[in-house]
């Protein structure tokens, strides 16, 4: 008992260090098989579930970063992808059809900078999108836009929340990258050993809590719906997860550990825990086979894509997937995307 209460006051001395007040609570991490199969997983916590759908965007698409700002970078997609909309007007995640996968997720404290002269500007807005259409692994996203390059412009509140954000990728070898704006700088976690991310507080802060965790063994884990902690039991699950050769296990093994750090429905917190909210849906990607697989909290039924089932060739269709009425789907869906108009991303003007 007496060790016990002593690791406790350790950890209490740790958390009250680095735990900010609770923040919408979202969830990724990347799993590397026995035969070196990539797979990743997230959670969506949020008061709604962002009215999502899913989207098929070919290569060869033209798009802006920040409407018709004079200064807005433009360019054109080189590779199709899958991905997950928030709200309609942005992506909030997804793969494309290199095996790179995106994950943006909510950080309190973000900070990002005012536009600086001679940079071309990108919203929030947009900045899922554009890492899907430009990047084919996580070297190449961070050599490029990790070298800062760009203005990143930060968008008014979204569906009453403020939009504080950060970013995980991965690819098909398991490398990884967490880029975040705090104090106005970007700043990039860039290797495979950087495979777990939820919200605050930054990234750097999480890996030193987590440290002292992993000291402890497993001999208990923390239990609540903070981003800590889930940090911790994702980073604990994931590195005892089972290795299997079997395709479908793998998948279940991904499907266990985001579903273990997920936040269920519960009845109304108390007012000092106003942005802890319920995970609506679960994503799953196969960066090597290019399946990308989702779960909607509501419904009972887990379905997937699979991308070599769609056309992503210049010219063709944009193609939707509904989500946002309540439809359910159950296994592959590729034939049920049909062609639909592209969702427009609102315009930002630049705080000068």
């Amino acid at each position: 008992m007496k060790k016990i209460a002593a690791r406790m006051a350790g950890f209490v001395a740790v958390a009250g260090a680095l735990a900010g007040p609770v923040a919408d609570a979202c969830t990724r991490f990347t799993y590397i098989g026995a035969e070196n199969n990539v797979i990743t997983g997230r959670s969506w916590d949020w008061p709604n579930d962002g009215h999502a759908d899913l989207w098929a965007y070919p290569a060869g698409i033209s798009r802006s970063g920040n409407g018709n700002d004079k200064n807005s970078l433009h360019w054109v997609s080189k590779y199709g992808s899958v991905t997950t909309s928030a709200f309609n007007i942005a992506t909030a995640d997804g793969i494309n059809t290199e095996g790179l996968s995106v994950n943006i997720l909510y950080l309190s404290g973000s900070g990002y900078a005012k536009p600086v002269s001679g940079k071309k500007n990108l919203t929030l807005l947009s900045w899922g999108q554009f890492m899907l259409d430009n990047y084919a692994t996580v070297n190449d996203a961070v050599k490029d836009f990790g070298s800062g390059k760009y203005n990143m412009l930060a968008v008014p509140d979204v569906d009453g929340k403020k939009m504080d954000l950060h970013m995980a990728i991965s690819d098909a070898s398991g490398d990884n990258a967490i880029f975040e704006y705090i104090n106005g700088k970007l700043v990039v976690h860039h290797g495979s050993q950087y495979n777990v991310m939820t919200n605050e507080p930054s990234f750097d802060q999480q890996l030193s809590l987590n440290t002292y965790w992993q000291r402890q063994e497993g001999n208990f884990l923390p239990g609540t719906e903070n981003p800590s902690d889930r940090f911790v039991r994702a980073s604990y699950y994931l590195s005892n997860a089972l290795r299997s050769t079997d395709y479908q296990q793998e998948i279940a093994t991904v499907f266990s550990i985001i579903r273990n750090v997920s936040v269920p429905f519960e009845k109304a917190k108390d007012a000092s825990r106003p942005n802890l909210y319920p995970t609506y849906w679960r994503s799953v990607a196969d960066l090597k086979r290019k399946i990308y697989y989702f779960e909607e909290t509501n419904h009972p039924n887990v379905f997937w894509v699979e991308l070599d089932k769609l056309d992503f060739k210049p010219g063709a269709a944009i193609k939707k997937l509904a989500l946002a009425n309540g439809e359910i789907y159950s296994g592959e869906t590729s034939k049920y995307f049909i062609a639909a108009q592209a969702f427009t991303t609102p315009q930002i003007t630049p705080d000068k």
